[in-house]
C-alpha cells in the first residue's frame, strides 16, 4: 500500500509539474513594461516589441490596430496565416471575425430598414414564415432580449440526419420552428446573450432581399465600403478559398483546425476582416451615406427592459460609457473590437492561433495611454 501511495504521489507530482510548466510557458504572458512619462509614438513602438516578443513565444499570432482619429498609429501582423503555407500575416490579412462578426449582421438588417423594408420593430413572424416565438421583433433580436432560447446548435447535432453535410441559415430557421423549445422569458423581460437571435436575422436579410446573406453583405455594405479584405465566407461559399485568407489552427500544437457541419452558417459569426479594413469600419459609425444618422445612433443605444433596467448590449455592440466593444471565439478565432467615441480611439486585435492568453494581453494593452478602449 505504501509503495503504490508513494507511486501515486509521484505521478501526481509530475502531472502538477507538468500543467504548472505548461501554465508559466504558454499561457503566463510577460508584462507589458511602458515608461510613465513616454510619448504616445514610444508607447506604440512598446506595444509592437511586446507583440512581437508574445509571437516568439507562440503567445501571440494575428495582427492588430491601434487607430485615433481615423489615423492608424499601429497596424500590422504578427506570425503566419496558415501553419502549412507559413505565409506571414499582415494589415491585409482576413481573419474569422466569430461574434464581432455580429455587429456587421445587425448592420445588414439597418440597410434593410434605411430601404423601408423592414421596421426594426416588425414581429420576426411578419418576415419569417411559421415562426412560433410570439411577440418577438426585429429589434428583440438585435438587442438579445427576445427570450429565444441559444438552441440551434443544439438541434442541429440532434436532428442532424435533418441536417445534411451542411447546415445552412434557412435550415436553422426551419429546425428553430420545428424543434426549439419553449421561450424562456418574454420578450424585452431579459437579456441573454443568443447566437441563435443573429442566425433568425441573417435568414431575415436572405427571406426580405431574396439572396444569400453572403452575396447582400457584399453588395450593400464591404463593396461600397471599399473594404477589399471582408467577406461572408463558409462552407457554402462558391469560393473555396479567397486572396489573403488566415485559416485557423493552434499555434502550440501547429495542428490546423478544421470547419465543421456547423460552418454554413453566418450571422452569429461568419464573417473575415482585415485590420486595415476596420480602419475603414472605425470610421463608419462617425457617419456615413448608407444608413441614416438616426438608425446609426440606435444601433449604439441599448434597450430599457421592461423592469425599467437598462442593458448594456446594442445591435452587435456591448455600451459601456463611451466605450463600444464585442469579442468573439470560434475556430481558433480569438477577436476584439473596442472604440471610444468620446476621443475617437479604435483598438482591434485579432489572433487565428486558438490564443489562450487573448485576455490577458487585452488587459496589459489597457496600459496604452489615452486609448481607453478595453473594459475589463
Amino acid at each position: 500500500m505504501r509503495i503504490a501511495l508513494y507511486i501515486f504521489l509521484g505521478l501526481l507530482a509530475v502531472v502538477v509539474g507538468g500543467i504548472a510548466f505548461a501554465y508559466y510557458t504558454y499561457v503566463k504572458i510577460p508584462g507589458l513594461e511602458l515608461t510613465p512619462n513616454a510619448t504616445q509614438q514610444q508607447q506604440i513602438s512598446a506595444v509592437n516589441d511586446y507583440l512581437e516578443e508574445l509571437k516568439e513565444r507562440k503567445q501571440f499570432n494575428g495582427a492588430i490596430l491601434i487607430a485615433k482619429n481615423g489615423e492608424p498609429l499601429l497596424m500590422k501582423g504578427y506570425g503566419i496565416a496558415d501553419v502549412k503555407t507559413k505565409e506571414p500575416l499582415h494589415p491585409e490579412s482576413s481573419f474569422r471575425l466569430a461574434s464581432v462578426s455580429k455587429q456587421f449582421t445587425a448592420t445588414g438588417i439597418l440597410l434593410l430598414a434605411e430601404r423601408d423594408s423592414l421596421q426594426l420593430d416588425d414581429l420576426v413572424s411578419n418576415h419569417l414564415d411559421g415562426f412560433k416565438y410570439e411577440g418577438v421583433t426585429i429589434r428583440h433580436l438585435l438587442n438579445q432580449t427576445s427570450g429565444v432560447p441559444d438552441s440551434y446548435m443544439g438541434i442541429a447535432e440532434k436532428y442532424k440526419y435533418e441536417v445534411g453535410e451542411v447546415l445552412t441559415i434557412a435550415k436553422v430557421v426551419e429546425l428553430v420552428n420545428k424543434y426549439g423549445p419553449k421561450a424562456e422569458r418574454k420578450p424585452g423581460e431579459e437579456f441573454a446573450y443568443s447566437n441563435t437571435n443573429y442566425v433568425l436575422l441573417a435568414g431575415i436579410i436572405e427571406q426580405i432581399s431574396g439572396e444569400s446573406f453572403e452575396a447582400f453583405m457584399q453588395k450593400n455594405l464591404f463593396d461600397p465600403l471599399q473594404m477589399t479584405n471582408s467577406r461572408v465566407w463558409n462552407l457554402l461559399s462558391a469560393d473555396t478559398t479567397f486572396n489573403n485568407k488566415t485559416n485557423s489552427f493552434n499555434a502550440l500544437s501547429g495542428i490546423r483546425l478544421r470547419p465543421t457541419y456547423l460552418d454554413g452558417i453566418a450571422g452569429d459569426g461568419g464573417i473575415f476582416a482585415s485590420v486595415e479594413d476596420f480602419l475603414i469600419w472605425d470610421q463608419f459609425w462617425y457617419g456615413n451615406e448608407l444608413i441614416s444618422d438616426s438608425l446609426r445612433m440606435a444601433a449604439m443605444t441599448p434597450p430599457t427592459l421592461e423592469s425599467g433596467n437598462k442593458t448594456d448590449y446594442a445591435f452587435g455592440w456591448i455600451k459601456q460609457g463611451d466605450i463600444v466593444w464585442h469579442n468573439g471565439s470560434w475556430l481558433g478565432a480569438r477577436t476584439f473590437i473596442g472604440r471610444n467615441t468620446t476621443n475617437q480611439t479604435c483598438l482591434v486585435l485579432l489572433d487565428n492561433g486558438a490564443n489562450l492568453s487573448f485576455n490577458d494581453i487585452l488587459k496589459e494593452l489597457k496600459a496604452v495611454k489615452d486609448l481607453e478602449v478595453i473594459p475589463f
